[in-house]
């Protein structure tokens, strides 16, 4: 199907234009072969993380564990961050287990199927209810992700800041007008994403293959790299975490993180948070107990530096690893427990302990 020479039809054409490449160019994924809520909640959930190659495995394995909604709500948290852990934002695997309780505790094992409905569930924003309802119900909503931002900016020129209010009511009045003009609303959806995922790519479109390209704004001025417009993220903040690796006879003592920082309910080690790196273990202040406790250890080795970067911090983390004697294991501070390594792997842990305990104990 071509365009017609009309500019016009742009809004008519587009959705059909793009269902048409969908069908001879989608990717074969899991969740495309089900119209259950269940697995498609769960795969966008996923999928807010990260790119559909590392969260395919995430999705392969949480359906496996997990087959039903019902499965995930009997679920023990502890193994679901697990099986979460190196996806990042926990609150959001926090908030897939209590969706999970709520649709089987409230609603008999039902999802609502109106996009309304699904914006009430925990966890669910607008993207996802639009793409539940539209994947799993038919529901003629539009989906508006990153990837639908960046078609639409190009295609229609559009020089808003996609971060703003104004944009965001833009972009959804241009979707809704063009998802009139498919012919199903899941597979539109499902195209106009895929066409940003893998062929309007942010940095390197394929322009000369484009099925929309003679109407496409950016193409024709040159600017497919200006837009989308977005303006500048908040600057990275830097933090110093200073671990203490207590062990004794073949134990590691972890601790629970109950605070609401990052990486709440997963375990790591004893912490020391400083306000600026520390370049020996004499110049971080600790508690007199503590001291009390690492004169009667012994340093095993130098200490080790990790850096795990996350959306807007990075986390700088010297690890010090100490054996401690018997007259000293029962004196540790509040929180820590003594676990053996086949323990520790059943625990959810941040991928920067897990990457020092694969580096020193693996």
């Amino acid at each position: 199907m071509n365009w017609q020479s009309d500019s016009n039809d742009i809004e008519t054409l587009f959705a059909p234009v793009l269902e048409r490449w969908y069908e001879h160019n989608k990717r074969d994924l899991p969740w495309r072969h089900t119209n259950d809520p269940y697995r498609i909640w769960l795969s966008e959930i996923i999928l807010q993380q990260t790119r559909v190659a590392q969260g395919k495995p995430y999705y392969e394995r949480f359906v496996a564990a997990y087959p039903t909604v019902a499965d995930m709500a009997r679920a023990d948290e502890r193994e679901l961050l697990r099986l979460w852990q190196g996806l990042g934002y926990y609150s959001r695997a926090r908030n897939l287990h209590q969706t999970a309780r709520y649709v089987t505790d409230k609603l008999a094992g039902k999802f609502p199927n109106t996009y309304h409905d699904l914006l009430k569930m925990k966890g669910v924003g607008t993207y996802t209810a639009a793409a539940i309802a539209s994947f799993a119900f038919a529901e003629r909503v539009p989906v508006v992700d990153g990837n639908v931002y960046r078609v639409l900016a190009r295609v229609f020129g559009i020089e808003e800041d996609i971060t703003t209010t104004t944009a965001k009511k833009l972009f959804a009045a241009l979707a809704m007008r063009l998802i009139r003009s498919a012919d199903d609303p899941a597979v539109y959806n499902q195209s106009i994403m895929e066409f940003g995922a893998i062929h309007c790519t942010p940095v390197a479109p394929d322009c000369l293959l484009c099925p929309v390209q003679q109407k496409c704004v950016a193409y024709l001025t040159g600017r497919q790299h200006k837009l989308p417009v977005k303006a500048k993220k908040a600057p990275v903040r830097e933090r110093f975490f200073n671990y203490f690796i207590f062990q004794h006879n073949g134990r590691i003592a972890l601790r629970e993180r109950t605070a609401r920082d990052i990486w709440q309910n997963l375990y790591d080690f004893y912490l020391i948070e400083t306000d600026e790196p520390k370049t020996a273990l004499r110049d971080i202040l600790l508690s007199e107990s503590v001291n009390t406790i690492l004169e009667k250890g012994t340093l095993l080795t130098p200490p080790t530096e990790l850096v795990q970067l996350l959306s807007h911090q990075r986390i700088r983390a010297k690890f010090y690893r100490i054996d401690l004697p018997v007259e000293v294991i029962n004196s540790l501070p509040t929180g820590l427990q003594w676990y053996f390594p086949e323990e520790i792997n059943d625990l959810p842990k941040p991928v920067l302990v897990t990457n020092y305990l694969d580096n020193q104990f693996g």
